[in-house]
């Protein structure tokens, strides 16, 4: 059994570590007719950049612009975020850079001059593209942060990603920029970053995952398949059988989701509803072929296929043998859904077509004050969901919203800015919620009483 313990949770993720398929199985925020206090009302926070409920509080433990260990200084834009144990005592945050080559012109003076041959790809005059990963070496028991340095560069749009059962982190390109684009090498591609690693590796894509605008990703522990999102409003659900657990590098088959029996089956339900609440369908599965295409269209190639189609596939999470994946702005009223998979007993296998998967629509959201724009999200040590919202209106708070096991929604914590919350992680003691303020740039460290729910 996963465990909030043993599997820890990317930003950009939906976790359900710890609870039984049947905990949140009815929960929809169409039902939901009230909030509940939840830990309490919000707190003002006196420097305007978090209201918490009272006895919780946070630290900022990085920023933009301070210099981290390697003498670079913090990169823009923290969105995705991985927390992996390295010891008893201290863990690696792992954080995606949604920086874009643009993104240079306004980059801290380090990064515009970051010339190395470990980077994926750089400007004609030799700069290392800004996108890529930093590392937060964060003491458990000290509460402080021990190292911080850049860990992969030269890539463009790392949004989202996940994390393996063998100790790394899958960084994602939101992007299919290529050579037609001015650049030397394509991107649209998922590269993996080690926890252990001590400073900058050699970013090496791991094509045969697919070139596409990736969004996240999550391993099954048991096969080792990986599960992939894609954001765009027509994306496909995808899923890659590697020919070796845990080396994704040796290749492997990706895939596209098909509805059994309804080919082109649209869960959206932007038009009309195609996808009940809580029915569930089979899923079968069909090769994609030349996952490197450079004409953007393994979503359109795999639709013409028969493949489903899913409204912004986003956070991607791996629970008790089923997994969940967002749907930034799908449903009737477009404000987000979640869907849920059961794999095959015999996932990737030939006997699945006997036995196969199953996938539901979880939840879609009827109410913006309720949930609006979910994307990132987490467990709390309670089992109740944090949820990211990620809205970018001129008058909004972006929440860190809490749903409880019964389906009650409260806000755990309020924004005070006009940025994205991302990146939300729990330690593996479950008393420390990481979670990032997309720009500028800051990683938040939050402590308080998680066993103190008052309903």
């Amino acid at each position: 059994m996963i465990t909030r313990r043993n599997f820890l949770v990317s930003a950009g993720s939906l976790a359900f570590i710890g609870l039984s398929k049947s905990a949140f199985g009815k929960v929809s925020l169409d039902d939901l007719s009230e909030k509940v206090l939840g830990y309490g009302p919000l707190i003002p926070d006196p420097n305007k950049l978090l209201d918490l409920p009272a006895g919780f509080s946070y630290k900022v433990i990085s920023e933009l612009g301070q210099t981290m260990s390697d003498g670079f200084t913090v990169p823009n834009k923290a969105d995705g975020m991985g927390c992996i144990a390295l010891d008893e005592e201290r863990v690696a945050l792992i954080r995606n850079h949604e920086l874009k080559p643009e993104d240079l012109a306004k980059a801290e003076h380090s990064i515009q001059q970051h010339k190395t041959p470990l980077a994926y790809n750089a400007t004609a005059e030799g700069v290392a593209l800004p996108g890529g990963t930093s590392h937060i070496i964060y003491n458990l028991k000290t509460g402080k942060k021990e190292q911080e340095f850049l860990s992969l560069v030269g890539t463009i749009r790392n949004c989202s990603g996940g994390v393996t059962p063998w100790g790394s982190w899958l960084t994602c390109e939101e992007t299919v920029l290529d050579q037609q684009d001015g650049f030397a090498k394509a991107h649209g591609f998922v590269f993996e970053v080690p926890a252990n690693a001590s400073g900058l590796i050699q970013a090496k894509p791991l094509p045969e995952l697919g070139r596409f605008n990736h969004e996240a990703a999550v391993v099954d522990p048991k096969t080792g398949i990986v599960y992939l999102t894609e954001d765009r409003g027509d994306s496909l659900f995808y899923r890659f059988i590697p020919k070796e657990y845990g080396k994704l590098e040796k290749g492997g088959q990706l895939q596209a989701m098909v509805i059994k029996q309804k080919p082109k089956f649209d869960t959206r339900n932007w038009a009309q509803t195609g996808m009940p609440l809580h029915s569930w369908f089979d899923a079968e599965w069909i090769d994609l072929d030349n996952p490197l295409s450079p004409e953007d269209d393994l979503r359109t190639r795999g639709y013409s296929a028969g493949a489903a189609l899913f409204a912004r596939g986003e956070g991607i999470h791996w629970g008790d043998n089923e997994l969940y994946f967002c749907c930034t702005n799908g449903g009737a009223k477009q404000l987000g859904q979640i869907m849920r998979y059961q794999p095959s007993a015999h996932e990737g296998k030939p006997a699945e077509k006997a036995s196969p998967a199953k996938i539901q629509l979880f939840m879609e959201s009827m109410d913006k004050s309720f949930y609006n724009f979910g994307d990132n999200l987490t467990v709390a040590p309670s089992g109740h969901l944090i949820v990211c919202e990620d809205q970018y209106t001129e008058v909004v708070d972006n929440h860190l919203r809490g749903v409880t096991p019964q389906g009650k929604v409260y806000d755990f914590a309020r924004l005070i800015a006009q940025t994205e919350l991302a990146g939300a992680c729990f330690s593996p003691d479950g008393k420390v919620l990481f979670v990032n303020a997309y720009s500028p740039a800051k990683t938040l460290a939050i402590t308080g009483p998680w066993d103190k729910f008052t309903g």
